[in-house]
């Protein structure tokens, strides 16, 4: 299979805000105006003046004034591993992003470094040899997919009936490729609509050289600042240039501590983390100390009652059982402009987490809670290092395929590096299975809203069961908060809103709100 370079990154403006700068100012000095609203078109009028106050607030750190003027980038042929170690990083930001569970990867999809010679060769045929085992565990996974599927719809059992058939083997085809898809290397391109504030994009440009890709990022952020530029160059009279971060901690300590680290001593960091999980993909390392006492006095608090007026359980019930509060049955998410569910913001807990590339890049999306995900370079080493779904290990002849793919991934890496490549260019061959290590936190607001669209069953699987470990941990040690981490087909049931299961024909074929969830247990 032939691997072609793909073309340059395309970087446009969809959408933005007519005057950006012109806007800023005037949101600046409306804040001292005593006629009332400055408008955009007053603020431009006196261009001198505009400058100065642009200028003035940039430089003293009143930057909310820019966080009004957003731009809406359209963006292609940009990989996956620049997505997750840049663009979603951090809770500034919207996307929306091809996804690799429900659309094919074609084989040119992958990005390719600035490489030549035998490094170029070395790179080209790992990257044929991914493509190639995702696309033949696309079809040998098919068999176990539908066996499941049919447990799952046994109505739709009757095989000879072809056209019934053809209705959902396309669904049996996504998951099967949403499992092979752990064999694409990182480098798989995406295309995206990447929405973000213009404090955002000047933050992006200042910090692009930082790790894990600062190659490609200069490349895109360079490529999004033009198109700023273009749309409205007086931004120019603020704009700041790029850090030089040579010298911070990250630089430095990567500098003395990996540049030249033996590989033993990465194994050593990982499995001194591996111990701390106990076992589990997601531990619950840390909580608040009195978090549901905490919680009920603020929601007394909100109330203006006294604690002999209304006991704990109770006031936990109020704010999270469905049943007494019927804005948890609701599709839209209201938590956080409900004054009595605000008091959710009190309880809060910490996870160490191992999930492969992959699931991870789903995990960050819940920008609410965040977490110190690693400089990814720090964490590989020569040995494979990588999750493998539960749906692999159902047949022994495809798990063997699969251990052998990333026993090839990371030949190709150890040739690359024998090669005097960068880890940089290095790092794009790992696939969609290496492990991520990291610890994240987040208060129950956030950890409810969480748990209640990644406890479906339609959730990415890797996901899913890190979510349902981390729920029955909460039970565990805070049961008056942790019985009402659950599914939206659950909290709309308790809630008495229909129907319970709000996927319509993605209906994932169990009535999951019947069960306990110590119960739960999936496979697609």
């Amino acid at each position: 299979m032939t691997v072609t370079r793909a073309a340059a990154p395309e970087v446009r403006i969809e959408n933005a805000f007519v005057a950006p700068l012109d806007n800023s100012v005037a949101a600046a000095r409306t804040c001292y105006s005593a006629r009332g609203i400055i408008t955009p078109r007053e603020a431009g009028e006196r261009k001198g003046l505009r400058d100065r106050i642009a200028q003035s607030i940039y430089q003293a750190g009143h930057h909310t004034t820019f966080q009004h003027a957003h731009f809406q980038f359209a963006l292609s042929g940009v990989s996956r591993h620049f997505i997750w170690s840049f663009l979603h990083s951090h809770p500034f930001y919207n996307s929306e992003q091809v996804s690799q569970r429900y659309v094919t990867v074609k084989p040119e999809n992958v990005y390719v470094p600035s490489l030549s010679g035998p490094e170029l060769q070395v790179y080209e045929e790992t990257v044929s040899a991914q493509v190639q085992a995702y696309q033949d565990l696309s079809e040998r996974l098919i068999p176990i997919v539908e066996s499941e599927y049919l447990r799952l719809f046994p109505a739709r059992a009757d095989r000879e009936n072809r056209p019934r058939r053809k209705r959902y083997i396309g669904d049996i085809r996504k998951k099967a490729q949403e499992v092979a898809r752990y064999c694409l290397p990182v480098a798989t391109l995406a295309y995206l609509y990447h929405t973000v504030s213009c404090l955002t994009l000047l933050r992006y440009w200042r910090l692009v050289d930082s790790s894990d890709t600062p190659t490609e990022q200069r490349n895109v952020v360079g490529k999004m600042v033009e198109a700023l530029l273009q749309h409205d160059p007086e931004f120019e009279s603020i704009l700041e240039g790029p850090l030089d971060l040579v010298d911070s901690p990250e630089a430095v300590w990567f500098e003395h501590f990996h540049q030249n680290r033996e590989s033993s001593a990465t194994r050593g960091f990982l499995e001194e983390f591996d111990a701390d999980l106990q076992g589990r993909i997601s531990r619950l390392v840390s909580w608040k100390a009195r978090g549901q006492d905490l919680l009920a006095d603020s929601v007394r608090e909100v109330l203006g009652l006294q604690r002999i007026e209304m006991k704990n359980e109770q006031a936990i019930r109020l704010v999270l059982d469905p049943k007494m509060n019927p804005l948890l049955g609701e599709s839209l998410n209201l938590s956080a402009h409900s004054k009595l569910m605000r008091a959710l913001v009190h309880p809060a807990y910490t996870f160490k987490k191992l999930l492969s590339h992959t699931a991870d890049s789903q995990d960050q999306r819940h920008r609410l809670t965040p977490a110190s995900r690693p400089i990814l370079a720090t964490h590989w080493c020569d040995q494979p290092d990588y999750v493998t779904p539960p749906l692999i290990l159902m047949d022994s002849g495809i798990e063997a395929s699969y251990r052998e793919i990333m026993d090839r991934s990371w030949e190709g890496v150890r040739k690359l590096q024998g090669l005097g490549v960068d880890r940089e260019s290095c790092e794009y061959l790992l696939p969609n299975a290496v492990s991520v290590r990291f610890t994240e936190s987040s208060d129950l607001l956030a950890l409810r809203h969480k748990h209640a669209m990644r406890l479906c069953y339609n959730a990415q699987e890797e996901i899913w069961r890190a979510s349902l470990e981390e729920a029955l941990q909460v039970s565990e040690v805070e049961p008056l908060i942790g019985r009402y981490l659950l599914p939206p087909c659950t909290l709309r049931m308790m809630s008495g809103a229909k129907p319970y299961c709000p996927e319509g024909d993605r209906y994932c074929g169990i009535p999951v709100w019947k069960l306990d969830p110590r119960q739960y247990e999936r496979i697609l």
